[in-house]
């Protein structure tokens, strides 16, 4: 079983210097890592806040992705690809559920036709020229409501690689707009051939 919170904060903080910081990781030495590593620190451990804060759109109420069509590059019956803000990526994109539910209560119709999804998203990012890979990142902090994120990575730019590739999608200057819608109908297109669906007007 788990440690209970304020156990698993003591043990963490036991670890820790005077100040509460944890020593730096090893990710902070590979040659991905996004920031010179001279005079970084690690941030103080706070300690666990219960209970948590709701998340944003609890039980459908006030939630963004219920209300919103904008960004809408594909659809079909149960789902949504959407384009975000521009960032950094060549591409980043946003799967989300019609309907408010989040991945717990997924139910496992709509679950499998989920996993079909992020296989055949990833083949039509990783089609565009110059991409070498998509990452897919679920975090779901935030909102409750089902989202996955796709990120395109740049051919040939090793420090992309892997879990620093969000850094680095916020760190880089935003892709042009239209380049961006470009490339996402692009991904549509193919997902309509591939999967089904429609792309989104």
């Amino acid at each position: 079983m788990p440690a209970d919170p304020h156990e698993f904060y003591a043990r963490a903080l036991a670890a820790a210097d005077e100040d509460g910081r944890l020593p730096r990781s090893q990710i902070t030495d590979w040659d991905i890592f996004p920031f010179e590593t001279e005079g970084l620190r690690v941030a103080p451990l706070h300690a666990p806040v219960l209970p948590e804060a709701a998340r944003y759109g609890t039980g459908g109420v006030g939630c963004d992705a219920c209300e919103s069509t904008s960004g809408v590059v594909w659809q079909d019956e149960h789902w949504l690809l959407v384009t975000t803000r521009p960032s950094g990526a060549p591409l980043r994109l946003m799967l989300v559920s019609r309907g408010h539910v989040d991945f717990p209560g997924l139910p496992d119709e709509r679950a499998a036709e989920l996993g079909l999804l992020l296989v055949h998203v990833v083949r039509a990012i990783e089609a565009l020229p110059n991409i070498a890979r998509a990452h897919i990142a679920r975090w779901g902090d935030g909102g409750e409501h089902l989202h996955t994120w796709f990120f395109a990575r740049p051919e040939g730019i090793r420090q992309m690689f892997g879990t620093v590739m969000p850094i680095w999608d916020d760190l880089m200057p935003p892709v042009p707009v239209d380049e961006r819608d470009a490339d996402a109908v692009a991904v549509a297109t193919a997902l309509v051939a591939s999967y089904g669906g429609e792309v989104a007007s």
